[in-house]
């Protein structure tokens, strides 16, 4: 249900496909394909999908270069929709760039 809905745009089931590929919950894992979703919905402004392809850039997951400023733009805007998760990331991002000086 998630893949059709997904192919129809819907950011919500996007995400949900994504976090299914990611973790290879009911369907080969398929690190590329997940970020792709994840991409497709936080360009639809959907602040889970913004906070996770975060996450991705982050590790460097699904084939991305690990990019910590793409991944803060990424939780910033997944926190100025008032996303919790994306508030503790850019936080972190936060902490973690003070920790080295770069901040």
């Amino acid at each position: 249900l998630f893949r059709k809905a997904a192919k129809q745009g819907l950011a919500a089931a996007q995400y949900s496909m994504g976090n299914c590929l990611l973790g290879g919950r009911g369907v080969a894992q398929d690190e590329e394909e997940a970020v792709k979703l994840y991409r497709q919905a936080a360009e639809q402004g959907f602040a889970f999908a913004q906070n996770a392809l975060g996450y991705c850039y982050t590790d460097g997951i699904g084939g991305l270069a690990q990019n910590d400023e793409e991944a803060a733009r990424l939780y910033r805007q997944a926190a100025e929709q008032g996303f919790a998760d994306g508030q503790f990331c850019l936080g972190n991002c936060f902490k973690n760039w003070r920790r080295r000086g770069a901040g």
